[in-house]
């Protein structure tokens, strides 16, 4: 239950949690759930019940903090109805207007704000939202299609390719079902050097613990062959000792 000013302790506890999630660059999960990521469609649909995130505090932190600008949208545009409830919350969405680290979240909320929550001001803000995380995708997709292109043609260095594909998927935030097919395609591969490959492996960790798991998966099904069965053993390996870690942490 709100209280008077338009929050809950338990939305109070979820912004904590998602700021924390932040500084340890984890993904943000739904509430409750250990392997659904959120992503900006998520936040969009308003079918869908975010529990304790549907709270203007939780929504607020995602629309400041979030390191992607699609994602950071999506919350901001969730959040507006709610700025007119309150003189409180019209107050925050004002503040995030002003903080955000995305330029579209800040004029977007200046828009609601300024036109005191009208109800076609919040219409037009989802609307945009809509249209930027669409757009936003198509870009950083086109971007990585043609890296992998120079990447191809020998255009390209290895480390590059595979600095630029983590900061492309990433900023674009690309959906991870996406994001899995992409890895799996250049794991793979026939065509991709090996030292591509070891160095996606490298940063297997920056992305979602779901996506490993699927990624993990997909390569110790697919077929023998020679191209695969050295990317099979180093799996098997990080896995083995990822184990190991986690059970050295909890002792």
């Amino acid at each position: 239950m709100a209280n008077a000013l338009g929050i809950t302790q338990e939305g109070l506890k979820t912004a904590l949690k998602i700021k924390e999630d932040y500084r340890k660059k984890s993904p943000i999960l739904m509430p409750g759930e250990d392997d659904r990521l959120i992503v900006p469609e998520t936040l969009m649909n308003h079918n869908i019940n975010l529990l304790d995130m549907e709270d203007p505090i939780a929504l607020a932190m995602v629309a400041a903090r979030d390191p992607e600008a699609p994602m950071a949208l999506a919350a901001a545009a969730r959040l507006c109805p709610l700025g007119k409830k309150t003189k409180l919350l019209s107050g925050v969405v004002e503040i995030i207007g002003e903080t955000s680290k995305h330029e579209a979240v800040r004029e977007c909320l200046d828009f609601v704000h300024d036109r005191a929550f009208e109800p076609s001001a919040i219409v037009e803000i989802r609307r945009h939202a809509s249209k930027f995380i669409v757009r936003t995708r198509q870009q950083y997709t086109a971007a990585l299609r043609e890296n992998l292109k120079c990447l191809l043609d020998g255009n390209i260095a290895p480390r590059q390719f595979v600095r630029e594909f983590f900061e492309l998927t990433e900023a674009g935030n690309m959906r991870h079902d996406i994001r899995k097919k992409l890895v799996l395609s250049l794991l793979l591969s026939p065509t991709v050097r090996p030292s591509v490959k070891f160095l996606m492996l490298e940063n297997f960790e920056r992305m979602a613990r779901p996506v490993q798991l699927a990624i993990i998966s997909g390569v110790l099904r697919a077929e023998p062959s020679r191209h695969t069965e050295v990317i099979k053993e180093e799996l098997r390996y990080m896995v083995v000792h990822k184990r190991r870690d986690d059970q050295a942490d909890i002792h």
